[in-house]
């Protein structure tokens, strides 16, 4: 079963430029890293696998998406660095 809102499925058309920067920047790892994460954590409380208080779901996808905005604040930062 794959899991929804993956940074692939959500950013397909930045997917090689996400791969180079998780190798390369750090400060952009950890972000990637921190919406997989959640991201996943998400997907196991979603599914029943983890069960969870109220509020912790939409505080983890309010978390998600606050995580994607400055994912891509980065990639554009990083396309206007290399234009």
């Amino acid at each position: 079963m794959s899991i929804p809102h993956e940074l692939a499925e959500e950013l397909p058309q930045n997917w090689e430029t996400i791969e180079q920067l998780m190798l390369f920047d750090a400060g952009f790892c950890d972000l990637a890293t921190a919406y997989q994460e959640i991201n996943r954590r998400i997907f196991r409380i979603e599914s029943l696998e983890e069960p969870a208080g109220p509020g912790v779901l939409d505080d983890l996808r309010r978390h998600r998406s606050l995580l994607k905005d400055e994912i891509a604040a980065a990639l554009a930062a990083s396309e206007r660095a290399v234009a």
